[in-house]
């Protein structure tokens, strides 16, 4: 009887872990889905995003060129969302791997500052001439208007060095690109905490101990309800 109950016990507790990483998996295609179906039609192979899909050997799904490889092939390197009529900008996390955007023929009022934060790969931008780049012009190597876009090229680190300790940041702690004008700290290594004040390694046993136990104490309740339910029918 407790070998049986154990078992129920982590079967229970693996239906749980597959149920979560298939949560995730499906919430990500369906960001993926979101973006590449802004707007309708798929983009021709002479514009930017086209040029940029064929040297990759991409492959094209609606308004994405996704990379073609069987690691991650999901994976978005361009986005093509040239004359779609928008006048705003949602977020576009879906497509935080990609490296071009083309934004132009949009009569896009303003874009939030924060709407390209996380996209560290992000290395070439087309927008409407009035709009300016992400991060303003200090973020980029090179800016500039041509045929009526503006051209943003080049994506700064705003790190003084990615890997290195930096004024940015807290003492004790690393900093890396995040985006066009973003910077992101993280603790070097054996410092954690507030900060990173504190030393030593993270205490992986005090905080996910208790949290396996009570994952598997909810487990055993919610299948003694069911098996309780199940001989009262």
């Amino acid at each position: 009887m407790k070998m049986k109950t154990l078992w129920c016990w982590t079967e229970t507790i693996v239906l749980i872990l597959v149920f979560k990483i298939c949560f995730i998996a499906s919430f990500q295609l369906t960001e993926l889905r979101q973006v590449c179906t802004i707007c309708g039609g798929t983009f021709l192979n002479s514009t930017p995003v086209g040029k940029l899909c064929s040297l990759s050997a991409g492959r094209i799904d609606g308004r994405c060129c996704l990379m073609n490889n069987t690691r991650d092939p999901e994976q978005i390197i361009g986005l093509d969302l040239s004359s779609c009529s928008l006048t705003h900008m949602d977020e576009l996390h879906g497509a935080s791997t990609v490296l071009m955007i083309d934004l132009s023929l949009n009569p896009i009022v303003n874009i939030s500052d924060t709407a390209f934060q996380g996209f560290r790969d992000l290395n070439y931008m087309i927008l409407p001439q009035h709009i300016a780049c992400p991060g303003g012009n200090t973020s980029w190597q090179k800016v500039e208007v041509k045929e009526g876009n503006r051209l943003c090229e080049g994506q700064k680190n705003m790190c003084n060095q990615t890997g290195e300790l930096s004024m940015n940041c807290p003492e004790n702690s690393l900093c890396a690109p995040y985006g066009p004008g973003f910077y992101e700290c993280s603790c070097a290594e054996n410092y954690r905490g507030y900060k990173c004040l504190r030393e030593g390694d993270f205490p992986a046993l005090q905080v996910f101990g208790p949290l396996a136990a009570s994952t598997v104490v909810i487990s055993f309740l919610l299948w003694v309800t069911q098996r309780r339910k199940a001989k009262s029918l």
